[in-house]
């Protein structure tokens, strides 16, 4: 038996909900391939991580100051690896993002950095291999998913790697540029890896319990 899991947003919105995924992957040890979206909302009031990379991407494509956002992403990162005790540093990754904002702001690249900065801090928590997926999800010029290349090379990476946390929501064109699915295409990689793998079950996680008639923050006991 394997499995590839998918854990969405509000599925890894702080520590919290960190180690309750990893909690769900450690449970079963057919859970070997794992895609995660971005942080989403701790409470209401909150910011999803991807609309803070946005506000991040409209600041510097306005030339203007972007300091706040950013700031702020680095601290929800710093805030999860604190909880969690991990001995990681992104130091780095967030001086590569904000220098890629400052001279060539991209929007799509902004927007997937919250899904490989995720994965940076599942892959060292679970201690699985990080497989980025700009080296494995490929996109057309047009846009369109390439399956074949995909499917080739995403399925050769996996089949040297027991286990792996992959980013979702992004791969790359032709000419190495980021480019994402639209909103909420983490589940399209989840899909993706798990044929690739030749998973017998794609689990798709998100922070409610049991399937639903409808959304359980709108309709009571639905």
């Amino acid at each position: 038996m394997l499995k590839a899991v998918k854990f969405g947003g509000s599925s890894l919105a702080d520590a919290v909900h960190f180690e309750k995924a990893a909690a769900i992957v450690n449970a079963d040890p057919a859970r070997r391939y794992v895609v995660v979206s971005a942080p989403g909302k701790r409470h209401p009031a909150d910011i999803k991580v991807t609309d803070l990379l946005y506000r991040c991407y409209d600041a510097a494509a306005a030339g203007g100051d972007f300091s706040e956002p950013f700031a702020a992403l680095e601290r929800r990162f710093g805030y999860i690896m604190e909880d969690l005790h991990l001995d990681l540093d992104l130091s780095a990754d967030f001086i590569q993002i904000r220098q890629r904002l400052e001279a060539d702001p991209q929007r799509e690249y902004a927007a997937s950095r919250g899904e490989y900065l995720c994965a940076r801090i599942m892959s060292a928590y679970l201690g699985y291999p990080f497989l980025d997926a700009a080296d494995c999800v490929f996109f057309q010029a047009d846009g369109s998913l390439d399956t074949q290349r995909t499917y080739t090379v995403l399925t050769a990476r996996l089949r040297l790697l027991p286990q792996a946390v992959i980013p979702g929501f992004y791969g790359s064109l032709p000419n190495g540029a980021i480019h994402t699915f639209s909103r909420g295409g983490s589940d399209v990689t989840g899909a993706i890896v798990a044929r690739a793998a030749g998973a017998n079950v794609y689990e798709n996680w998100t922070d409610v319990s049991g399937m639903l008639m409808t959304d359980p923050h709108l309709v009571d006991d639905p």
